[in-house]
């Protein structure tokens, strides 16, 4: 007790302090209307060159922010930070529907983060189709895997649709605000003066070079980034590619859910994406697929996929391969490995990418837009670029949760459904499936995690090597012998093999004792 009062007394003194030294250095918060609004320092048009190059300089109004790129996280981004008063400049290389064979589920994570965000209409008049969980496949064998969704209002669910369609819908809502500006140019380079970045340099439709400034430049220009290489340090790896193809007018086995084959050589996932159309994607394990252009590709689909299809796809499966409109997408994963750079911070697919089996994408992405958002609300300006920087270094560390559950799993998930030769890794193959199919907690954990409704890595830990001292209990029933027990113990070894370098790659400390980070606690610099 004497403890207690004593370590009041201290609080006490310690919080006058504090508000004694920085309280009455405190300035009034501006409104943050976008006519009277943050960063209005900044509302000059700008008219030097950082570099000194010899290239026109755009005449903006003065932007509180730039974001370079007009997808999933940058149409969203644009939209969020629009509502909260800043006055954004949207640069996209391509304003036309983009026409995709990725980013087109939506987990229940992300719808609910779309609804934080206020942009679940988006998902509206575009003919999406709910989605309530997973059906699995292997060797014939077939279980059903349901959100746990009983807990949310009845909207809430996955959502499948045409990927284009979603960001034409979320890019109209962006330049519907005031604040907001969209414009078709390609962002050739980013703008630096003594290591800050000012703004970008750019490329219109009519190919006249300019330069636009803000105090902040927010890059989400994709997976093919070319602006990523000086604020992060990517190391992509390309474990595989995707082969799309759209079956017309079919009905899937388990209405309304996705539909992973465990197949061989890897998964083959079905979902639908429109009330007539079904998206099939075909993993091809590496970065080499066949050729397309010359038929090995419709003869690889027709003789190696076709027979490990669910049979009531199958005739349609054959016919959208005649159909000949077949898609490849190299399959990138890339961890997140910022550097903190003054003027300039990365998001999407730029930034953090996983491998897409799990559908997870869209959901980091815009649980990271609510984190930023949260970050940024409190400031009314935004020019001490390197104060800024310092503030958001926690973003890197307050994302961890969801994004590096959702990635770990969508790692560790594609490299146990891929077959292999090898016994232990097939053991453990078969004893997700069968776990997933015990049902209860045992298929309500992992889908939990998997949906982003659950975004807790040591949950994510725990279920994974459940799964693995599983598998070495069914090799051990009922008599265990030297061999079933030398399987069993490479098992365990290969579960570890495959989730430990993905958390390493994640952070250990960042993702499992977040708290423990020095820029968790940060705070807005006082004005």
């Amino acid at each position: 007790m004497d403890l207690a009062l004593l370590g009041s007394l201290f609080a006490a003194l310690l919080g006058f302090f504090v508000f004694h030294r920085y309280g009455l250095s405190r300035t009034c918060r501006k409104d943050c209307s976008p006519g009277n609004g943050k960063n209005a320092a900044t509302a000059t048009t700008t008219t030097t060159s950082v570099d000194g190059g010899d290239v026109s300089v755009s005449r903006d109004g003065g932007y509180d922010v730039i974001i370079v790129g007009a997808g999933v996280a940058g149409a969203a981004l644009a939209h969020t930070l629009g509502k909260e008063g800043r006055r954004v400049r949207v640069i996209e290389r391509d304003l036309t529907e983009p026409d995709r064979i990725v980013g087109e589920l939506l987990q229940p994570g992300g719808y609910l983060k779309l609804i934080e965000l206020g942009l679940e209409d988006c998902v509206e008049e575009i003919d999406a189709q709910r989605v309530f969980g997973y059906a699995l496949f292997k060797d014939g064998k077939a279980t059903r895997l349901s959100y746990p969704l009983e807990k949310f209002h009845s909207d809430v669910s996955g959502r499948s649709f045409r990927n284009g369609r979603f960001i034409q819908r979320m890019r109209e809502k962006a330049a519907s605000l005031p604040n907001v500006q969209l414009e078709q140019g390609t962002v050739t380079s980013l703008l630096e003066d003594n290591g800050t970045i000012r703004g970008v340099q750019y490329k219109t439709k009519s190919g006249e070079e300019l330069k636009a400034y803000a105090p902040l430049t927010i890059v989400c220009d994709g997976c093919f980034s070319n602006l990523r290489r000086s604020l992060c340090n990517p190391k992509v790896d390309i474990p595989s590619c995707f082969v799309g193809l759209v079956l017309e007018n079919c009905q899937l086995p388990f209405a309304n859910h996705g539909h992973v084959i465990l197949a061989d050589p890897s998964p083959i996932l079905f979902y639908p994406i429109s009330s007539t159309e079904v998206r099939c994607l075909v993993d091809v394990p590496g970065q080499k697929v066949p050729s397309v252009s010359n038929g090995e590709m419709a003869n690889y689909l027709k003789t190696v996929v076709a027979p490990q299809v669910p049979h009531e796809l199958h005739d349609a499966f054959i016919s959208a391969v005649d159909r000949g409109n077949i898609r490849t997408m190299p399959n990138r994963s890339m961890p997140a490995a910022p550097h903190p750079t003054p003027g300039a911070l990365l998001m999407g697919d730029a930034f953090n990418m996983r491998h897409p089996l799990t559908g997870g994408g869209m959901t980091v992405a815009l649980s990271d837009i609510v984190v930023l958002r949260n970050l940024l609300r409190p400031l009314d300006d935004l020019n001490d670029a390197s104060a800024l920087c310092k503030y958001l270094e926690s973003f890197y560390t307050l994302r961890k949760p969801v994004a590096a559950t959702i990635n770990t799993l969508a790692g560790a998930l594609y490299k146990v459904f891929s077959s292999s030769p090898d016994q232990a890794r097939k053991e453990m193959r078969q004893a997700c499936f069968d776990y997933l199919s015990l049902g209860g907690v045992f298929s309500n954990g992992p889908v939990s995690l998997l949906s982003g409704l659950n975004p807790r890595p040591l949950s994510l830990v725990c279920h994974f090597f459940a799964v693995a001292i599983y598998g070495v209990g069914r090799l051990l029933l009922p008599f265990p012998s030297p061999k079933r027990m030398w399987i069993g113990a490479r098992l365990i070894s290969a579960a570890s093999g495959i989730i430990f370098p993905i958390i390493k790659a994640e952070g250990v400390r960042q993702m499992f004792f977040p708290a423990t980070v020095p820029a968790y606690y940060r705070a807005p610099s006082a004005h």
